[in-house]
């Protein structure tokens, strides 16, 4: 037995450890599936090597097949992961799983027991995040990087099998290069945080505070990924990298994302009032709540000729935040239209009366004639008890108007959220500061800050400052 061999043993005689590599059909753990697996068992018995090619039950892309030399025709009579499952716990079972980029084949294995009940709870050390703390010196962590600087015998690169044998001879050159002590060190520490990606600093997330917040990911071109808002900032960033991720969305943050950023807040509604700003005004790629809502509109009830009609209005309305007459809140005009249409129908109003429709050569509307109308166009139906039923069968959709005749500061634990009209202007610390924020102009109505604030107004009456 080589002396770098017998150092790097009693790590794993007392902790049992396996190198695992996988290859699969592509990069979501939740809808690719594995096409290879190879394991390098590490323990007090010595070192035991397995590898099979799994079943994907899926065609294995193109590029793929090129790339890893695994075609479709040498996966078809290999057995599933569902058939190899109880042979894979069992290797991996009681063992540190150690991958290169550890997330990855962690995720992957995690979604796969899933689907067959097995329980995977391993701890998990990536040999990128090890690479970067026990050889800082250098830019480049990437398997083929670390393969040429060590210079590692590469035998079938992207293959499971060796590329699992890569890493283990990696572990054996950590130990030719530092201490047993140093080694076991740096992998507790490594082991005993959650799983970050292996492109972040792990110092960003031991900056992060632990306050109420916003959060911003960036990726590798700089553009913002995704934005949240959190009570505990470091706890919620660190739960994005921290769970089983079977969402696919969530796996792919993770794995893009290369830089974070955070906003403290003063509580809970600084950090909702923020979040729903700094969305509208990055657009991450993985936001779909809060985004810019210029298309909002509400239905607007006005009399004429006695009987009340509809208009729609949107939010560059002047009194679109104060009128009481107003409602609805719908994303664009097309569904503004179809739901007053469809709840015409439903409590038998006029179409031709509310506006949606035009007598042209009729005397009464068509949905008069086919009995969905009790006559409000033709004269059967008062237009009085017509227009009762319009007002009581919209006042569930009816919009809140602004309480206050001006702006008004919410206080929240030593800080002043400014809104006015349902419009966030931003938070300050004095009056001073309050009104100077209300004297750059009025703001558009913001139906993220009326469902936001109209909630905690709710809550919290008397902390609110008028301006």
């Amino acid at each position: 037995m080589s002396a770098v061999l017998s150092a790097s043993l009693p790590f794993a005689s007392r902790f049992p450890i396996a190198f695992v590599d996988l290859e699969t059909t592509g990069g979501a753990a939740t809808a690719d599936r594995i096409t290879e697996i190879g394991i390098i068992e590490v323990d007090a018995d010595g070192v035991r090597e397995w590898s099979s090619l799994v079943n994907p039950q899926a065609p294995i892309p193109e590029f793929i097949q090129q790339l890893t030399g695994i075609s479709n025709e040498m996966v078809a009579d290999a057995p599933t992961f569902a058939e190899l499952a109880d042979e894979i716990s069992a290797r991996l079972e009681g063992k540190i799983f150690i991958a290169h980029n550890a997330r990855f084949d962690h995720g992957f294995l995690k979604n796969e027991f899933k689907r067959t009940g097995h329980a995977f709870r391993p701890a998990v050390l990536c040999t990128v995040r090890l690479s970067r703390k026990l050889f800082p010196g250098f830019a480049r962590h990437s398997l083929d990087a670390i393969a040429e600087r060590h210079r590692l015998q590469v035998t079938q690169r992207h293959r499971a099998l060796g590329d699992a044998q890569l890493l283990w001879q990696f572990w054996q050159k950590i130990h030719e290069e530092h201490a047993p002590e140093a080694v076991e060190e740096t992998v507790s520490k490594l082991i005993s945080r959650p799983s970050l990606p292996s492109h972040l600093d792990a110092a960003q997330i031991e900056a992060i505070p632990s306050t109420h917040g916003v959060y911003l990911f960036y990726g590798a071109n700089g553009m913002p990924l995704y934005i949240g808002k959190a009570n505990n900032l470091r706890r919620r960033v660190l739960s994005h990298f921290s769970g089983d991720h079977l969402a696919s969305k969530e796996l792919e943050i993770s794995q893009q994302t290369e830089r974070i950023d955070w906003i403290p807040a003063v509580g809970e509604l600084g950090a909702l009032l923020q979040e729903a700003r700094l969305v509208k005004q990055l657009m991450p790629s993985h936001n779909v709540l809060l985004r810019d809502n210029r298309e909002i509109c509400a239905w607007r009830l006005y009399p004429r000729n006695g009987q009340l009609k509809a208009t729609l209005v949107g939010t560059d309305d002047m009194f679109f935040a104060h009128d009481p007459q107003l409602y609805g809140l719908f994303d664009n005009k097309r569904q503004a239209k179809a739901a007053l249409k469809s709840f015409a129908d439903q409590h038998a109003l006029c179409h031709v009366v509310l506006g949606l429709e035009k007598l042209r050569d009729r005397s009464a509307c068509f949905a008069s004639q086919v009995k969905k109308c009790l006559g409000a166009c033709d004269g059967r139906e008062p237009s009085d008890a017509h227009n009762a039923r319009v007002l009581e069968a919209m006042q569930p959709w009816q919009v809140q108007p602004w309480p206050y005749e001006g702006a008004v500061a919410l206080r929240e634990n030593g800080g002043l959220h400014v809104v006015d009209g349902w419009a966030y202007y931003g938070t300050v610390e004095t009056l001073e500061e309050a009104a100077a924020l209300v004297a750059t102009g009025k703001r558009r109505f913001d139906v993220d800050v009326y469902r936001i604030v109209g909630k905690w107004l709710e809550r919290n009456p008397g902390r609110v400052q008028l301006l």
